[in-house]
């Protein structure tokens, strides 16, 4: 009987992990949610001297501002937040399924 109520715990358990994972999974890629922050934007900080320095940290804000019309500051950064979300997102739901499978286990014997 402690077997069939453990089993039944598991199996309860896993299924709201696996819900919670496709729900905020969801929320995230249809913007309603907020993605996670594995990795933050760099600030920019240009540090500014004489000579030729000075014109080596003029033409890198001349190329970054030339980047910036092809990729977002932040498109980068939003990739790889989304890419780690969606394998952690994977692990969740693996464990979760490997959670009710030993439930299941545990309620048929």
């Amino acid at each position: 009987m402690t077997k069939k109520i453990v089993g039944w715990i598991l199996l309860v358990a896993g299924l709201l992990l696996i819900g919670w994972t496709l729900m905020s999974s969801y929320s995230i890629f249809t913007g309603e949610g907020e993605l996670p922050e594995f990795f933050e934007v760099p600030e920019e900080s240009l540090v500014q001297t004489g000579g030729s320095q000075d014109m080596q940290a003029q033409l890198q804000q001349m190329m970054g501002e030339q980047l910036k019309g092809l990729l977002p500051v932040d498109s980068i950064t939003k990739i790889l937040n989304l890419a780690v979300w969606s394998m952690l997102a994977f692990i969740l739901i693996f464990g979760g399924t490997q959670i009710a499978g030993i439930g299941i286990k545990l309620i048929k014997s």
